[in-house]
């Protein structure tokens, strides 16, 4: 099976891990700070803050930022849940804006006119997450000043884009957000086996983010009430949770740091392969913007038939051929959960669309030239094979 992503650890990655597991701290100890410093001296950021996954700081964020009953958070319908979970976990609403077919991330346009009208009905949301869906950077510098002019707050889902760049800084300098957040599942770019990490210049957001990680204790003085206690003395501080990363993970994602660049420059080069070999299909092949270098966590196709027993037809071929394609993501208002929510089918009809006719073709660093090869050929070949089929679209 080619999968449609996959970890790449080396030696050094191994031995990273091993070197901890010999040490006196597995969890709370010093290769922590060293991964988060490395990673906001990558992303050119003040500050960072590791967690146990990219949902964690999700939450941290949406928590740090005052979210809670009563507010409300926009985010994209074409996102893993993640995104719009996040919400719900402090209390709030959830609603989303619909995408842009051509870049797959949240419509610059849409956003606009719904800012609009929730100006004149007074539903204005105090969140806005963007999601840099495939490793593609959203427009950030509009988003962000349509925030100054509507006054809500940013938080990056860029999950897909570490090692990205948009305008020629690297996603995550937060030049344009308050928070941005990445995920170190295994399928994305490095990899901690699961993490999460946020980054922010906001040193408020920063400590709050730190305090809730860790049960909404402290050990710091300088917030402490009562500051004259012993060495042994903590004060908890908020209603925090238990998000920690283990050194064993910050170890991993340190050492996979030191191939980041070339794991994104891999993609990017496996990702002109596939725009050259696919341009003759009858799909449409992801966009490129000369402001966005996208660390192709996914390389996304979509159907020019937007027939979904076709797409079906494809999917099942490829993947009895030994090829794992998949599907990102189903679009989160039609979730079962989310319907109960009142959201219904209609309701954002062009991430509707792009569900009905997107495909994740396998794209890692070590996929390999007669692997790309067969990709192609397949998906070729299951294309002419579902376009020539009679099908009554269901």
């Amino acid at each position: 099976m080619i999968p449609y992503g996959r970890q790449n650890i080396s030696e050094a990655d191994i031995n990273s891990v091993i070197d901890v597991l010999r040490s006196n701290f597995l969890t709370q100890g010093p290769t922590i700070p060293k991964f988060e410093n490395r990673m906001q001296e990558y992303c050119r950021s003040q500050y960072a803050v590791a967690v146990n996954s990219a949902t964690s700081a999700l939450h941290l964020a949406c928590l740090s930022l005052g979210l809670g009953k009563g507010d409300i958070l926009w985010t994209s319908p074409i996102s893993f849940v993640a995104s719009s979970n996040a919400a719900l976990y402090c209390g709030a609403s959830v609603d989303f804006v619909d995408i842009d077919f051509n870049t797959n991330n949240m419509s610059i346009s849409s956003l606009q006119e719904k800012l609009i009208y929730a100006k004149k009905e007074g539903t204005l949301p105090k969140v806005v997450i963007p999601v840099h869906m495939g490793g593609h950077s959203c427009d950030m510098s509009v988003i962000h000043e349509l925030s100054k002019e509507y006054n809500f707050k940013i938080i990056e889902d860029a999950s897909h884009a570490v090692g990205g760049k948009y305008k020629g800084k690297p996603v995550g300098s937060c030049e344009f957000s308050d928070i941005t957040i990445f995920s170190f599942h295994p399928v994305k770019i490095i990899t901690t086996g699961e993490g999460g990490m946020a980054l922010t210049n906001d040193k408020a957001l920063y400590q709050k983010m730190t305090t809730l990680r860790t049960h909404g204790i402290t050990r710091n003085k300088a917030l402490m009430h009562n500051k004259n206690e012993g060495a042994w003395y903590y004060e908890q501080l908020e209603l925090g949770l238990n998000y920690r990363i283990t050194e064993m993970q910050a170890a991993l994602g340190y050492s996979q740091m030191d191939r980041l660049d070339t794991f994104v420059s891999e993609r990017n080069k496996h990702a002109a392969f596939y725009q050259n070999a696919l341009s003759g299909l009858a799909v449409t092949l992801p966009v490129e913007d000369s402001s966005i270098y996208s660390s192709y966590h996914l390389f996304i196709i979509k159907l020019e038939s937007k027939c979904p027993a076709k797409r079906r037809i494809i999917f099942d071929l490829m993947r009895k051929n030994n090829i794992g394609v998949n599907v990102h993501y189903i679009p989160i208002h039609l979730q079962p959960f989310y319907k109960r929510l009142n959201f219904k089918k209609g309701d954002f009809p062009v991430a509707e669309a792009y569900y009905d006719s997107a495909i994740s073709i396998p794209l890692y660093p070590d996929i390999g030239e007669v692997s790309l090869n067969k990709v192609a050929r397949t998906l070729s070949e299951a294309i002419n094979f579902a376009n020539n089929k009679q099908i009554t679209n269901i």
